[in-house]
This record gives structure tokens, sequence and C-alpha cells, in this order.
């Protein structure tokens, strides 16, 4: 096979990639050589389930290394001046054309194995829906990644009205580990290690042992304390990998802005990544407030704009993330300086809600929790009164917590215009203060149910290209929340507005 260098203008890949890839699959055939090593021990002598174990890993690692070669040799791209070109495949040639005027993000990311060899991996993107608007460079050097950055996203500098500030915005404080723990991941990863236990000791065929092994620890316990003690060990595993996993991803944080108007985050340990976003496809900020995290006084940032990775690959990727759970004090600086404006519109006073919208909230929580109440109570009227006691336990937990957090819920309802900025703020569970550019709204959507009606209420979303896409005040007051509307957007809602005859 000839190596022979493509024309001038062409770039390949870094050859390192086939190293890369080598060492990769060498690690995760050490990591399933043991379970698969004792589970041929069933129909063969350790030295023959050994022996067979490596003859399959060195074919596997020679295949994934050989197919990676392959790719890298057939893999090419270019900047021209209008586009940029992704040659890549065997059999089926693949060519990919982004034009440059569409691209709005250049992130690069490097895992620890990367790092250690000086590579990065390059992710461009259009901020469109789908994998065919985004170019992976898979990987090259750390400074032909930086070049392609600086390059692809190169604006002329515009002066931004507003105070702000260049340079150096946000950088991480340890002492924002603390609030890993209170996170819904904690939880999470306390199931999944558990799981993970269960799951791999089916793998070796020691899954019984493990249950019996488990059960003799607690053969004079009782049963509710046998499930207390569990699941407090399975929250403890679950708070340790929240706080690596914490470490993990906001390491070395620093979040900047540059020259030409491009706000920049860098973070990770041991997977460094950077991301982009240009300041001319912002449109707003989203204070985020998940309950354990706002419990302790903190929200984390998130980026309202256009132009953020969408792909599969990258959706979980926590592009529009500028800070992570900081106090709410700081959250709200870092605002006003992302935003360029001296006071920031997630801190600016809200309208409240009327109490109308608090009764539907209360009716919304005591049905979703009296709902299975109710059942259980027919079936153990139908079946056996143990029912009927899990019911009267559900009711009493259950109810209390519903009230409380329908009642939180309420008093997270508001919006307001702030400057340049509409904000709404609702939810409990997970409180979101949006403040939106006004400019960057492209209509509205007014929906009033029929209990709506009765109770005078309805609910305005302001639809944008940006974040998410809709924000919405829920259950305003019918007239506040349509002067609300159009008075953040004057013009657009109007020739919708009914309007009294005149001298009427």
């Amino acid at each position: 096979m000839s190596t022979a260098a493509p024309p001038a203008d062409w770039h390949r890949l870094d050859p390192r990639t086939v190293l890369v890839t080598a060492l990769v699959v060498a690690g995760v055939v050490a990591g399933a050589a043991i379970p698969v090593t004792l589970g041929l021990t069933r129909w063969f002598s350790l030295p023959v389930a050994v022996l067979q174990v490596l003859a399959g890993a060195v074919l596997v690692i020679g295949v994934a290394a050989g197919a990676d070669r392959v790719r890298w040799h057939r893999t090419r791209y270019r900047i021209g001046t209008e586009r940029v070109d992704l040659h890549t495949g065997l059999l089926l040639v693949k060519r990919r054309s982004l034009a440059r005027s569409r691209i709005r993000a250049v992130d690069l990311t490097a895992n620890l194995m990367l790092r250690l060899l000086g590579l990065v991996t390059v992710r461009i993107g259009t901020g469109e829906q789908g994998s065919e608007s985004t170019l992976v460079l898979d990987p090259v050097t750390r400074a032909e990644g930086e070049r392609l950055r600086l390059l692809l996203l190169e604006r002329a500098a515009t002066a931004s009205p507003g105070v702000h500030r260049e340079g150096e915005l946000a950088v991480l404080d340890p002492r924002w580990i603390r609030y890993a723990p209170v996170s819904f991941v904690a939880p999470m990863l306390g199931g999944a290690a558990a799981g993970a236990v269960m799951q791999v000791s089916d793998w070796i065929g020691a899954q019984g042992q493990v249950i019996e092994w488990v059960g003799d620890r607690f053969r004079e316990t009782p049963l509710l304390w046998t499930i207390i003690v569990l699941v407090l060990a399975a929250l403890v595993a679950g708070v340790l990998g929240a706080l690596g996993l914490w470490i993990e991803m906001w390491w070395n944080y620093r979040l900047e802005r540059e020259a030409g108007g491009t706000l920049r985050v860098r973070r990770g340990l041991f997977t460094s990544r950077s991301i982009s976003v240009e300041e001319a496809r912002l449109r707003g900020v989203d204070l985020v407030e998940p309950l354990g995290v706002r419990l302790l006084g903190a929200a984390r940032l998130d980026a309202i704009t256009t132009g953020l990775a969408k792909d599969h690959e990258a959706k979980n990727a926590d592009h529009n993330t500028l800070l992570p759970a900081a106090p709410r004090t700081r959250a709200d600086s870092v605002a006003a300086d992302v935003l360029r404006e001296p006071d920031t519109p997630t801190g600016a006073a809200l309208t409240p809600h009327p109490r109308a919208a608090r009764g539907r909230r209360l009716r919304w929580s005591l049905a979703a929790v009296l709902g299975p109440v109710l059942i259980l109570t027919l079936l153990g009227a139908l079946l056996t009164p143990v029912l009927l006691w899990i019911a009267l336990g559900c009711a009493v937990v259950a109810v209390p917590v519903a009230v409380v957090l329908a009642l939180d819920a309420y008093r997270a309802l508001g919006h307001a215009l702030s400057g340049r900025y509409l904000v709404t703020r609702s939810g409990t569970v997970r409180r979101s203060t949006a403040a939106l550019e006004r400019a960057g709204v492209i209509g509205w959507t007014v929906k009033q149910s029929v209990f709506q009606r009765r109770a005078g209420l309805l609910s305005v979303t302001a639809t944008t290209a940006a974040g998410g896409g809709a924000y919405t005040a829920y259950d305003t007051d019918a007239s506040e929340g349509l002067t609300f509307a159009a008075d953040a957007v004057p013009g657009l809602l109007e020739p919708f507005l009914e309007r009294s005859p005149k001298g009427a």
C-alpha cells in the first residue's frame, strides 16, 4: 500500500492514531481478560485458557490497529478559503464539506492517551442537527488543533456595547467541589455501582456467592435495617463517584474572553476539553439551580447560544455550560461579565404570578402522589391488607413532600424585562432562570387550556433559534402575560391581539 503524501493543500491526521488505537484496545482487552479467562476455565485448564485469551487479544489488537491504519491512510482534510473538506473511506469514499461562513464551533478534546502524545481531537460544527453538520479530525497535533480553532473562528473584532472585561472571567475554586455530592448524579452512580457489582459477578459465575456473602453479613439484622445499610452504602459509593467525576470534568477549569469576541471554556483533568462560543451567537444565559445545589445557595451557568455541537456524539458533552455549580453571587457576576452588562439580568426583580398558579401546582402534585396511593388501596382491599399499610405509608411520606415542592414551584415562578433581556423563571427540582436577549426572539406561542381560562391564566413562550429553542413564562395573569410578550418584542405580537372597538 502506498503511503505517498497527499497534495500540498491537503493534510492527513497524525499517524500516531494507530498507536493510540492499539493502546486503547489493549487496555479494553486487558480489562476483559480476567473474567474471560475465569470463564474459560470451566472447559479448559488454566494455562490453555490463558493462551487462548492471549491469542485472542493479539488478534483483536492487530485487527483494530490495521483498520485504523487504513482509516489514517484514506483520510485527509483541507482548509480552503471558502470551505472545509474532509475525505475518508476505503471502498466507498465519503466526501464531506462545510462552508466556513457556517462554522460556529471548533472544540478540542484530548483523553489522557492523546495528551501524553501531544494530540487532540478537533470537532468542527455548524450547530445544526445531525452528524452531517460536524467534521471530526481525530487526532491531530495540539499545535494544529489550535491553529484550526483560531483560523476557523477568526472574525473581525467589533466593539460590543456595555461594560465588559477581557481575558480571564472565571477560574476554578476547589471549594466548589462541595456541591458535587448533592447533585442528582450521586444516587445514579450509587445505583450504577451496585448494578455493576451484580453484573460482573454474574459474568464470572459468582453472583450467587456475592448474594450469599451479603446475606451472611446481615443474617442477624432486621430486614428494614439491612435495606437502610445497603442504601447508605450505595449512596456513599455514589458520593465518591460524584466527587471523582467532578474532578475529572472541572479540574483546570478556566473561562476567558479572547480577542475578537470569543468565549472559551477549558477544563478537564484526564480528558482536556476546549469549547469556544462566539459572542455574536450568544443570545443569553440560563442560571440553573438543581434542588440539592440550590439548598446550598449555588447555581451553574449555561449559555443560550446558536451554533453549539448538537450531533449524537456530542449531545452529552456539557457543551453549553460556562460555569459549574458555584455560589449564586459568583454565578450572577459571571453572567454579567459574559453578557457585558453592569448588572446581571438573572438577578432582576421578577413579577410574581397569581395565586391561581399555586392552586394548579398543588392539584398537580397531589394528583401525582394520590393516584398511586389510590391504586394501592384498591389492590389492598381486593388482595392483601399489606398493600393498605404500604398505601398509608406512601401517603404519610409523599403528601407533605408533594405540598412542599408545589409551594416551592409556585414561589419560583416569575418573569421580567431587564434592559436588552427578557427573564423567565420556573421549576423546583430543577429551577431555571433564563435571560434571553429580546432581539433573539423570533416568535411567541400563547397557550391557554380550559382550566387556565377559568383561572384567568395563560402561558407565553418565547421561541428562539438558540439554546433550548423555547423559554416559557408559565401560568401568568392573562393580561400581564400578553403585555409582557408585547413589551418584550414590540410589534411581534400586536397584530394577533384582540383590540376593543374605538370608543368602547
